[in-house]
């Protein structure tokens, strides 16, 4: 069983450092060896010495207060395998060994940076590709305008917590084969702070924050992305107790657009051209994002030739000038011909002397074939 350093100097609990020391040297006079030849006054003597280096001492004190004995040796005797080294528990075996131990880790802040929040935001093709400028809502955690992150009432004020002093863990001893020693875990009152809140604000409820919608105006750059993600920043969450926000994140959807497909900067787009223009060539207005474009189709266009018009797709987004659009061309054959058009091509099969079958060397009929394999 620890000893009663406070009962030993003849004090309660919770006396004064002036008490203590008042109550030592009140006995001390008395019990001095060079005072008192009384042979029991040397023992009671050291008793009290002990009690009073046991009381002084803040960090033995508090082991005190917690029902230990700073100056119990446990199994660290001559028994031990720390021979008579006289260790006094976990704590004093680490600070011989490392040069500290025990320390605290203290009270943790109630003010907390807030988390970051995602947005989805869909866009056209338009948009992204030239830019635009958005209103969105959002619904986050904002600063409570009644206590202003406090999570106090108005007229009231936190206070320091009395189940672990206000260092916001609270502390107990065991008895091991090592001798005493003392455990930490985060205070249940405070939850770590070290503070608790008598009154809390009838608004948040003491967190500081409460849930609120708003709407937040969004640039969006010319040449974004479907998948990129536009920072704000200082507009997410709030942190508990009125801590910093974090960001938030706005990801950007593009719609499917009926003509155009997009690949990073450059644009995409199919035209079908019947077979006689084609093959005689002709002029195709073409309506692009930046207006109708005049593409001249040359006599002889083959089904899948691409015609790229120069700086004609997206923007480059960390860089300058623009990406390609790419006319990819189809070729239209007929499938039904009335009797006027297959006299027509019939003669002109003969005239260009495809009207005749290919040979297998070849793999390949001519246009006539062609014709007459697409009416079967």
């Amino acid at each position: 069983m620890a000893t009663d350093y406070y009962g030993v100097l003849g004090l309660s609990r919770g006396a004064s450092d002036s008490d203590i020391k008042k109550a030592y040297r009140r006995l001390a006079r008395d019990l001095h060896p060079d005072v008192n030849p009384d042979p029991g006054a040397k023992e009671r003597f050291q008793e009290i010495s002990r009690a009073y280096q046991a009381l002084t001492d803040p960090e033995k004190r508090r082991i005190v207060d917690l029902g230990g004995d700073p100056f119990d040796n446990g199994a660290g005797t001559a028994g031990s395998p720390f021979g008579g080294a006289g260790f006094g528990g976990l704590g004093d075996i680490m600070d011989a060994f490392f040069g500290g131990g025990g320390t605290t880790r203290g009270p943790r802040s109630r003010v907390r940076a807030g988390g970051d929040a995602l947005i989805q935001l869909e866009l056209d093709l338009d948009e992204t590709v030239f830019g635009t400028t958005e209103d969105i809502t959002v619904d986050t955690a904002v600063l409570c305008d009644l206590c202003t992150g406090a999570g106090t009432a108005p007229g009231t004020h936190a206070t320091t917590c009395t189940t672990c002093a206000g260092r916001g863990e609270v502390q107990s001893v065991q008895r091991s084969f090592l001798g005493q020693v003392v455990s930490s875990r985060t205070c249940p009152t405070c939850a770590g702070t070290g503070q608790v809140i008598p009154e809390p604000c009838t608004r948040c409820g003491g967190d500081g924050r409460v849930r609120a919608r708003r709407t937040i105006q969004v640039k969006v750059p010319a040449g974004v992305e479907d998948g990129m993600r536009i920072r704000l920043t200082g507009h997410g969450e709030v942190g508990p107790g009125g801590g910093p926000a974090g960001d938030l994140y706005v990801e950007i959807v593009e719609r499917a657009h009926p003509v155009f497909t997009r690949n990073g900067e450059d644009l995409h787009c199919r035209v079908t051209l019947p077979m006689t223009a084609a093959a005689l060539g002709t002029t195709l207005t073409l309506e692009t994002l930046d207006g109708d474009e005049e593409i001249d189709i040359r006599p002889g266009t083959q089904s899948g030739s691409v015609l790229t018009l120069r700086a004609k797709g997206a923007p480059r987004l960390r860089a300058t000038g623009r990406g390609n659009l790419h006319v990819h061309v189809e070729v239209e054959t007929p499938t039904r011909l009335d009797a006027e058009q297959e006299k027509l091509l019939r003669e002109l099969a003969v005239l260009r002397g495809e009207d005749r079958p290919a040979s297998s060397s070849e793999g390949q009929g001519g246009l006539f074939s062609k014709l007459r394999d697409a009416l079967k």
